[in-house]
């Protein structure tokens, strides 16, 4: 059981099947600190989680050659997971999914399979059979990482009639419209070549959309004009700082703004930190204005839970949490990290 102070946080790994993959962790929200309460087995790299609005059910990507997508029940009193079954992407390496803001359907993006999926979702939440599937086609400028597409997330916007696909691959954000169930093109928008879109964050005002890219180690800013799916880029901004120069192994993964849309977070692998951005409320622009070590080595995936943030450090195993500074954004270490096998994504059921 968990305590009153705390709230709870899925995690999933890169485990075996026979393993635990999924597990249910709680975070003190005045100590920081972090337990594991319980796991879930018989699903192989669960790399991607993703809840549905009522946090009644769980969806998980299994990243494999040939790639699934499982449906869990989240049982109301424990929070364990109870198996729905599960469907093929007909893709390789899934890593991400969505659900729909009415629930009605999930989306999941293939990245070694270059094609984007949608499956309906039954009334129980269960899967139904694949109800489109889009494949990109294309390169881009970067021969070792960009010689196919690779849709990296899949994000529906607020009223579900559209979805924003990153393509790593192909520098562009793909627009699509969801028309009874089907993927349709609405827009391509590109992002410089060489850039690697991989996610995206959405400002609460909706105005602006903030595109982390992995291979450029950029933040670009975007003014949205939802209906039309139309992109103005206003900024692009490092994601590390001003005197220190990439390597290889410096590629951008994770984006977040906070709630209340004053600061932006940016995770960096290699650089192994956690970027912080002041968001101007007039422009949407940025300013950078922290580094933080993220306690442990490639902080692949981060979440804002209960006014902190929780860094997921795949190669080192460790989750690490750090308080936010409420008048300037800045995080401050707890002090506690949590040991993890391969943690790539938490998602908060708060």
């Amino acid at each position: 059981m968990h305590q009153p102070n705390e709230v709870l946080f899925y995690i999933g790994t890169y485990n075996g099947e026979k393993e635990k993959a999924i597990l249910l962790g709680a975070l003190d929200q005045e100590t920081g600190e972090m337990r594991v309460l319980g796991g879930t087995s018989g699903i192989e790299n669960p790399s991607y989680l993703a809840l549905n609005a009522s946090r009644t059910m769980l969806y998980a990507v299994s990243e494999l050659d040939e790639g699934k997508v499982h449906a869990y029940a989240i049982d109301p009193g424990s929070q364990a997971l109870r198996s729905l079954g599960s469907q093929a992407t007909r893709g390789g390496a899934p890593c991400y999914v969505s659900v729909a803001p009415q629930d009605d359907y999930i989306f999941v993006s293939n990245y070694t399979g270059g094609n984007v999926n949608v499956f309906p979702l039954n009334p129980d939440g269960s899967l139904q059979e694949m109800s489109s599937q889009v494949k990109h086609e294309g390169s881009g400028i970067r021969s070792d990482r960009q010689d196919a597409p690779h849709p990296h997330s899949v994000i529906p916007d607020q009223t579900g009639e559209h979805v924003l696909v990153c393509d790593l691959g192909l520098d562009q954000i793909v627009f699509y419209r969801v028309d009874d169930g089907k993927l349709v093109t609405h827009r391509e928008v590109a992002v410089p070549p060489g850039s690697g879109p991989r996610h995206l964050a959405v400002h609460p005002s909706r105005q602006w959309i903030y595109l982390v890219n992995e291979l450029s180690n950029t933040v670009n800013v975007f003014a949205s004009d939802e209906p039309e799916g139309d992109l103005k880029l206003l900024q692009s901004i490092s994601s590390l700082p001003e005197h220190y120069t990439a390597g290889s192994d410096d590629t951008a993964a994770d984006i977040h703004v906070a709630p209340c849309g004053r600061y932006l977070y940016v995770s960096n692998r290699g650089h192994d930190s956690i970027a912080l951005f002041h968001v101007d409320n007039a422009t949407g622009l940025l300013e950078a204005q922290d580094w933080v070590i993220s306690g442990g080595r490639t902080p692949r995936n981060f979440a804002l839970i209960g006014g902190m943030l929780l860094a997921a450090n795949q190669n080192s195993g460790n989750i690490v949490s750090f308080r936010i500074d409420s008048e300037t954004g800045r995080l401050i270490p707890t002090g506690n990290e949590l040991d993890v096998p391969s943690p790539v994504c938490l998602v908060a059921l708060d």
